[in-house]
């Protein structure tokens, strides 16, 4: 379900979370990565109620980030797969789960990114795909509208 209040804003970080801001949302996506794809898992695993899952499938499929694949017809049974938008959103829960880890482990980290021949856990950092920077300011800043200008910075 979209609120018009966002998704009518031009901020592309409102528009964003009218599709994933409520937290159960984020976390059906979190265990959709997972390898989460039926109701009954995401149920099981998250501990949420079944009216509040079904709200959040449809609105995850609404927005696009889902999609649904028939696996029964009786009784009616819909598996849950990632959507290339949905595929996108990777980058947004490991940035989530890397600050996480950094301010919010009182019993120490227990899901980490690791580098899989080796077991280094990673320190995710966001990176121009173009040129594999780190996006750290002065280097980069944000610019509303489409081309940089100084007076249209934005305080992100």
């Amino acid at each position: 379900m979209q609120h018009k209040r966002f998704s009518a804003m031009p901020c592309p970080i409102a528009r964003g979370l009218d599709r994933v801001g409520e937290w159960w949302s984020i976390l059906i996506l979190r265990d959709a990565f997972a390898g989460l794809t039926r109701f009954d898992e995401f149920q099981k695993n998250l501990g949420i109620a079944p009216t509040m899952l079904t709200r959040r499938l449809n609105a995850l499929v609404e927005g696009g980030l889902l999609e649904r694949h028939r696996y029964s017809d009786k009784p009616p049974r819909d598996a849950y797969r990632l959507t290339e938008r949905g595929q996108d959103f990777r980058p947004v829960l490991q940035a989530m789960m890397a600050w996480g880890n950094k301010h919010f482990t009182p019993d120490g980290v227990r899901v980490q990114i690791i580098e899989a021949a080796t077991g280094t856990p990673a320190d995710p950092v966001m990176v121009d795909r173009r040129t594999g920077r780190a996006l750290v300011e002065p280097e980069y800043i944000v610019v509303r509208g489409a081309r940089p200008d100084a007076s249209a910075e934005s305080p992100l």
